[in-house]
């Protein structure tokens, strides 16, 4: 897969506070490839929160809280991950279903947001309030996933994208999975992107039950205003 069209499937419009033509469903781009887009309102939440979650989480335990019946096993973190610093860089692998779907592992490298969205739109973004936190991965499912010389996989891309509201955060995620398609003829069922996409609705929406009290639970983290 080259980088150019691995580059020309990302949403760069994904950090515009716009709506967009897919906010949530499936989409076939002409290579065999097919885009998840989902859209997840989490009550109470914040941007600040979603990104300290990639570097809180570690156990079997956190996972099932994220998303009790989907996920099954959790493998661990890399060397790169540094519990309530980073997770940028880190690699983390699990096994999880999809929904009726069966268990598959999965691997996920994390890559730096300003390197694969346009980087002076997502600063603009930042700055202007629309995006409180931006995620940015490489993902791949199986036993056997192809790297490149980086450790990233070659077949799927993950984003999520956070704006803030008075009422909590609204999330668009995005994964591009089959961007190998054309090299090893492997196609992406519609039914494995359908169940992607009701995967991440659910495990976000379990997410946002918990995330505010774990978040101020770690003393690290500012406290929340005293309104009442």
């Amino acid at each position: 897969m080259m980088k150019t069209e691995i580059n020309s499937a990302i949403p760069h419009d994904l950090i515009s506070p716009a709506p967009l033509r897919l906010e949530m469903g499936i989409e076939r781009t002409a290579s065999g490839a097919i885009i998840v887009a989902c859209r997840t309102f989490m009550a109470g939440c914040q941007g600040t929160m979603l990104d300290w979650w990639f570097k809180y989480f570690e156990t079997e335990e956190h996972l099932l809280w994220w998303h009790p019946r989907d996920h099954k096993h959790h493998f661990g973190w890399d060397q790169n991950w540094i519990k309530g610093e980073r997770y940028i860089g880190a690699t983390v692998r699990a096994a999880e279903a999809l929904g009726d779907i069966p268990p598959v592992s999965a691997t996920i490298k994390f890559l730096d947001p300003y390197q694969h969205f346009d980087e002076k739109l997502l600063g603009t973004a930042v700055n202007e309030g629309h995006v409180s936190a931006a995620i940015f991965a490489a993902i791949g499912f199986g036993d056997n996933v192809v790297l490149d010389n980086q450790g990233a996989p070659i077949s799927g891309r993950m984003m999520h994208v956070a704006r803030d509201t008075s009422d909590g955060l609204i999330l668009r995620s995005r994964f591009i999975l089959g961007l190998d398609t054309s090299t090893n003829g492997h196609h992406i069922a519609d039914e494995t992107a359908l169940g992607l996409m009701r995967h991440c609705h659910s495990e976000f929406t379990y997410l946002a039950k918990a995330l505010p009290s774990l978040f101020y639970g770690d003393l690290t983290n500012p406290r929340p205003l005293d309104n009442w």
